[in-house]
């Protein structure tokens, strides 16, 4: 017998500090799991923190809130109170997430169990939570990571190097007592080896889009007239988290050294604990070829992406080789050409020379040289529809329905999952 997606339902919790109404990140793949599990039939619950992301600032009236509960579509959403600093420094990072597993773990307590936990990392700290769950309630837990935390933290300096070893003592607890341990590219389930997962419980769950919503994009000059910009001036974008990590400096560097081309402008949209410091630079240069934006709704980020003639993905050096910014997705749908900065030891890098969606250019943070190949791929239109159509062969693997329909095929087929989805499922009838 084939695979029938509808046959088995389950009851499923996923665990995770991030999700909608945030518009960037893990958010949009935490909602869009559970979503497309609701419709599937499966009875969902999201355990999340309230929104908070990329902006670092809660709302007013969640500001003194510990728990909520909301439906959010056919998804019962419970949002737990966590600590969001205003400036976020690897300390108050780690308060943060701390806070979070904390209140979490105790509403998860009060919540029935479900067939299996989907526990989405960062935060790492959910791993020991999970754990402690896992065990009260005699359910197995899959721990989903779409970052290596502690290999960040470590090349970046960002955490005293016994804090390190603490977190990735962590890691490695949590890959141990985990059911399944999945991760968003073949270089994570690389590393997840080379850690010492069990091989026979590693699984590639990759982050996805929906190309059936981009068959619908709008008509190109859409944004330009929505903002005013001319016709025939050159789009090049960047859109999402402003932090640390993403390493835009390079970006404002590329500004600097083509302030005196009128025809280019740069446009920077998004949030996140560097953009302040951007926008510093940006106003101290006196800068007037770049457009710094906030978070943009989703149909005009997909505007913005239409009348992009190139779009940027920029990493800090020392970011981790498997870092893979699910931004890239929706980028290569749009049949746009990328340039990155990520270095020859990164999935991106790799990704981008075999596919040919891409230039990867001012490597060990070159501005110079990351501006000159902005210019060199602005000057040959044939090259950007050539990559353009590169990355749209190359996302068609990341399909939405084939993604998530191939994850929820691995959760049904565990062999601890098997008994008690017939049980709801003969319970249901």
């Amino acid at each position: 017998m084939g695979w029938d997606e509808k046959r088995l339902s389950m009851k499923i919790n996923v665990w995770g500090i991030n999700y909608s109404p945030e518009l960037t990140g893990i958010a949009v793949y935490n909602a869009g799991m559970c979503d497309y599990l609701a419709e599937q039939g499966d009875e969902v619950t999201m355990v999340c923190g309230f929104p908070y992301y990329p902006s670092w600032r809660k709302a007013e009236a969640d500001q003194l809130a510990l728990f909520r509960n909301e439906k959010v579509g056919d998804v019962l959403v419970c949002r737990c109170w966590q600590y969001v600093p205003a400036k976020p420094s690897a300390w108050r990072r780690v308060l943060h997430e701390l806070s979070f597993a904390l209140t979490s773990l105790w509403r998860q307590l009060t919540l029935a169990p479900p067939d299996i936990y989907i526990v989405v990392s960062p935060p790492l700290l959910l791993g020991l939570a999970a754990w402690l769950i896992s065990s009260i309630k005699r359910r197995p837990f899959l721990f989903h990571v779409q970052d290596l935390q502690p290999d960040s933290a470590l090349s970046l300096s960002m955490l005293p190097r016994f804090l390190s070893k603490f977190l990735y003592s962590i890691e490695r607890f949590s890959y141990d007592r985990a059911k399944i341990v999945s991760g968003i590219s073949l270089e994570m389930l690389d590393a997840f080896r080379a850690k010492g997962v069990d091989v026979t419980k590693i699984l590639l769950f990759p982050n996805w889009v929906d190309l059936k919503a981009e068959s619908n994009s709008p008509a190109s000059g859409t944004w330009k007239s929505r903002r005013h910009i001319p016709e025939q001036t050159r789009i090049v974008s960047y859109a999402g988290n402003m932090g640390v990590k993403q390493g835009l400096e390079i970006a404002i560097e590329a500004v600097k050294q083509l302030r005196d081309r009128t025809d280019i402008l740069f446009v920077l949209a998004g949030d996140g604990a560097q953009k302040s410091y951007l926008l510093k630079i940006v106003n101290e240069a006196k800068l007037t070829n770049v457009l710094m934006l906030p978070v943009l709704p989703e149909s005009e980020y997909v505007e913005l992406l239409k009348d992009s003639d190139i779009c940027l993905i920029t990493q800090l050096p020392g970011t981790g080789a498997s870092f893979f910014p699910s931004k890239l997705l929706k980028i290569l749908s749009m049949g746009r050409a990328v340039i990155t900065n990520a270095d020859e030891k990164t999935t991106l890098y790799a990704q981008i020379v075999q596919a040919g969606f891409g230039v990867p250019a001012g490597i060990n943070n070159d501005g110079g040289a990351f501006a000159s190949a902005i210019v060199d791929l602005l000057e040959n239109a044939d090259l950007r529809f050539l990559m353009g159509e590169n990355g749209r062969r190359y996302v068609a693997q990341f399909e939405r329905k084939q993604v998530l329909s191939a994850f929820r095929q691995a959760l049904a087929g565990s062999d601890s999952l098997s008994e008690r989805q017939r049980e709801h499922t003969l319970a249901r009838r």
